[in-house]
Parts: C-alpha cells; sequence; structure tokens
C-alpha cells in the first residue's frame, strides 16, 4: 500500500465540540486519518455558532474542523446508542471531550468500549482528568491558564496577570491528546491491544510553564 500520509488507514469517531478535542481530532485529520465527527442534531458543535462567519459559516469552527466528515446522532436515544456501537466497532480512534462520567452515564464505560472494540483506542480530554478530586469541575481556558500559573507570568509586571491570547490550555490539550493517540497506536501494533488516553487541560498547561514552575 503506498501511503501519502503517516494515519492514512486509520479512522478516527470524534465526539468532541469547540477546541481542545476538535484541535485533536484535526491534527489526526491533517496527518491522513479518516474522520468522522458526531455532532447532537439540533445546533451541532457549540461553535458552528462562534464568529467571525464567511457567508453562512462560521470561520472558527471550519478553521478546526477542515477535513472531517460530520454526521449527527441523538445519543439520548436507543437508537442513537445503537448506531454509536456499530460505528465503534469499525473506528480505531474514539476522541471525546464531555465532563468526566457524562459518556459514562450514556453507556460508554472505558470497559463497555474495550468490550465492543478491544482494539479501540479511547481519549478523553477533560480540564481535570477523569480521576482527582477536582475531575467533575467545569474548566474553561481562561479558568486552567489562571489556575495553572500561567497567567502569572504573563504580561507587563508581576502585579498584572494577563491571558495568553490564544486558548493556550485548550490547544496543549489537544496536542498533548494527540500525542497520546500516536503512542497508543505505535503500542496497539505491538500487542494487538487498545487503550484509554486520559489528557486534562491543567496537567498540559503546567507541563509547559518550563523553569517558572521551579
Amino acid at each position: 500500500m503506498n501511503l501519502s500520509k503517516p494515519l492514512e488507514g486509520i479512522s478516527v469517531l470524534d465526539l468532541t465540540r469547540v477546541l481542545a478535542g476538535p484541535f485533536c481530532t484535526m491534527l489526526l485529520c491533517d496527518m491522513g486519518a479518516n474522520v468522522v465527527k458526531v455532532e447532537r442534531p439540533e445546533g451541532g458543535d457549540d461553535s458552528r455558532s462562534f464568529s467571525p462567519f464567511v457567508g453562512d459559516d462560521s470561520a472558527y469552527f471550519m478553521s478546526i474542523n477542515r477535513g472531517k466528515k460530520s454526521i449527527t446522532l441523538n445519543l439520548k436515544t436507543v437508537e442513537g446508542k445503537k448506531l454509536l456501537e456499530r460505528l465503534i466497532e469499525r473506528f480505531d480512534v474514539l476522541v471525546e471531550n464531555f465532563r468526566p462520567g457524562v459518556f459514562e452515564r450514556l453507556g460508554f464505560s472505558a470497559q463497555r468500549l474495550r468490550e465492543i472494540n478491544p482494539r479501540l483506542i479511547y481519549t478523553c480530554s477533560s480540564g481535570f482528568g477523569h480521576s482527582g478530586p477536582m475531575s467533575h469541575r467545569t474548566a474553561y481556558d481562561l479558568i486552567i491558564q489562571g489556575l495553572s500559573g500561567m497567567m502569572s507570568i504573563t504580561g507587563p509586571d508581576e502585579n498584572s496577570p494577563t491571558k495568553v491570547g490564544s486558548s493556550i490550555a485548550d490547544i496543549f490539550c489537544g496536542t498533548f491528546a494527540c500525542i497520546g493517540i500516536l503512542a497508543a497506536l505505535h503500542s496497539r501494533n505491538l500487542t494487538g491491544k487498545g487503550q484509554k488516553v486520559d489528557v486534562a487541560m491543567l496537567d498540559s498547561m503546567v507541563s509547559v510553564l518550563e523553569n517558572a514552575i521551579a
């Protein structure tokens, strides 16, 4: 097989929205993976309504969902869940960024995903990860920039903590999730087994503070 991109032949089921998750799957798509984005029937990904617009389309949405195919599924219905199970059987990677616990309550725990597809790379990105005392807290990029200490080393002086111009916590979380997926795919080539990749925005942000963390 003559592959022009390194991830051609890899199929990714993208259940993410807004930024951290979609940024991860965008990177995979850019490397040749076939990415199918699953959106809710009413309105789809929240970022479809974010400005600026080109005609009727959000430039924000298009910039981080380029190259992906898109379908809608209502995961609150039995039919929608059955369709998702059939998709999971056929895909290499599943990426979601629901709040921890939501995907499990829908019937898709890590254990259940392994039963459906033992080779699946299940990847979740969230503010604080799927374990620990803060795991169920809501997180946004601004909150993570503040908690991690990034804002304390950004700005004109030490008394003026400042947000980094781009949503850097989301972006680094998506980047580290992508790296985790690539490592898990390599591991699967050796073992034949999938695994769970759990990436937190806070962990990602602290890891790039360089010597400031000291």
